[in-house]
């Protein structure tokens, strides 16, 4: 009778259960390291490289860092807030007779102004058609487009930090359709499909880490679109492209990037469905070029390197703050200028933003059953 070692048998067993558990350790580290990139319910790593799945002149590569830690002790004093943000002219779908527009705009509970010394405060980006958008603090100042093009155009707008941080809560997004003359299919975005919305990067920049942010109408909720596969509920991600560096984004907050070339950069985003296939609609592919130059002394160079601490750049989230105190005053709400009608509904109805690490919570999102879409609410340095 052939006689077993058992012991062989045993240690050969062990041996081959530690290599199978090595081995399933090390993809498990794999998947963690993608998931805390991707997934909004993650903290982001201190340091997380993106894959790269094209070509870049950068040896370095592109990644994915913390917020500034100064930006983060400044962030909860706006936290407070919801911004309303609404477009009482043009009226949706106006026919204008005139090639030059004003935009009257009104804003309910987020006081809009820029601190003298520093630079930044609280303001609203406006975005003509798929250009780069201009910083709004006063909105007693006439907002004038000259030189308009005879055809359809579109307005967007939304509240936004002292850094560029779009606010993402109901209400704190707006649009309006309009029409110099005559309409046209340019620059008119369909209400039916999802709509991503280009803020930053813009322009130039003086220190890394950048911020990457966007917004999004029409979206579904990322996890609400996850929850089951027989719904009709389409998902989607975002395309990222830095100098030939592509990833996806499926969260929707802002991310902080490093590796950029100095001198000029590329940036381009593209809104996908949950096949990969691009959404076709008005603006949802965008590119924007920036310039990288480190060593800026400008504020925002300041705060992203750390140099200018929270105690000297309050007064950016505190219109009322005094240097030296303790604790930032409560911040009066300035008062915006009355229309003498009533503010018009934008083109765009509201959708709850998707949960974000870092924002407050916000209120759950309806859903409307088919068809897929959630209609909702809801982008260089002035």
């Amino acid at each position: 009778m052939l006689e077993i070692d058992w012991r062989q048998v045993t240690h050969g067993i062990l041996a081959y259960f530690f290599a199978a558990l090595f081995t399933l350790g090390l993809a498990g580290c794999g998947n963690r390291s993608v998931a805390a990139f991707s997934d909004g319910s993650q903290s982001a790593p201190s340091e997380q490289l993106i894959t790269r799945v094209q070509g870049s002149s950068s040896t370095a590569g592109i990644i994915e860092v913390s917020p500034p830690e100064v930006i983060q002790q400044l962030r909860p004093a706006l936290e407070k807030y919801q911004p309303q943000v609404s477009i009482v002219s043009p009226q949706p779908d106006a026919v204008l007779e005139d090639n030059t527009i004003s935009v009257q705009l009104q804003v309910e509970d987020l006081p809009l102004f820029k601190d003298s010394g520093l630079g930044m405060g609280p303001h609203l980006h406006v975005i003509l058609d798929n250009q780069p958008y201009q910083a709004v603090y006063d909105l007693s100042q006439p907002l004038t487009f000259q030189d308009l093009s005879a055809g359809t155009h579109t307005v967007r707008v939304f509240a936004s930090r002292p850094w560029h941080e779009s606010f993402k809560n109901e209400g704190a997004y707006a649009q309006t359709t309009f029409h110099i003359f005559t309409k046209t299919q340019d620059n008119s975005p369909s209400s039916a499909l999802p709509l991503l919305t280009y803020s930053r990067p813009k322009g130039s920049y003086g220190a890394e880490p950048v911020m990457l942010d966007f917004y999004l109408t029409n979206a579904p909720l990322h996890l609400v679109a996850q929850e089951s596969s027989r719904d009709n509920i389409s998902d989607w991600k975002i395309r990222c492209t830095v100098d030939g560096t592509s990833f996806t984004i499926d969260r929707w907050q802002p991310i902080y990037l490093k590796g950029l070339n100095p001198g000029k950069n590329w940036v381009q985003l593209e809104f996908l469905d949950e096949q990969g296939n691009p959404v076709q609609n008005a603006f949802n592919n965008t590119a924007r070029l920036i310039t990288y130059e480190p060593g800026g002394q400008d504020t925002l160079s300041k705060l992203v390197r750390g140099e200018l601490k929270a105690a000297d750049a309050r007064a950016i989230v505190d219109p009322n703050y005094v240097a030296g105190s303790q604790e930032p005053s409560p911040p009066s709400l300035p008062k915006t200028p009355k229309a003498s009608s009533e503010p018009v509904p934008t083109s765009a109805t509201p959708v709850a933003p998707l949960k974000s690490i870092e924002d407050s919570p916000l209120p759950p999102a309806k859903v409307i059953e088919p068809p897929a879409i959630v209609k909702g609410t809801n982008p260089v340095v002035p």
